[in-house]
């Protein structure tokens, strides 16, 4: 799994396993924003819209259970 963490300038700054990595902006969809989790079929990266949700779901959960 691929995690945007944040863009700088052309560069995608990018959570993979532990390790971050920078990958060319213009290699991820257009629409791709920060906190995307993206898959990579080849050499193509995906957006993976539920696996996103889910994760925003999950850190929405965990950040109310620390200030109620």
């Amino acid at each position: 799994m691929y995690i945007i963490d944040r863009f700088e300038g052309d560069i995608a700054v990018v959570e993979a396993d532990e390790i971050m990595l920078d990958i060319p902006r213009n290699q991820l969809p257009s629409e791709a924003q920060e906190g995307d989790v993206l898959q990579k079929n080849g050499n193509v990266y995906i957006v993976d819209r539920a696996a996103t949700e889910k994760r925003k779901e999950e850190i929405s959960r965990l950040m109310k259970g620390i200030w109620g």
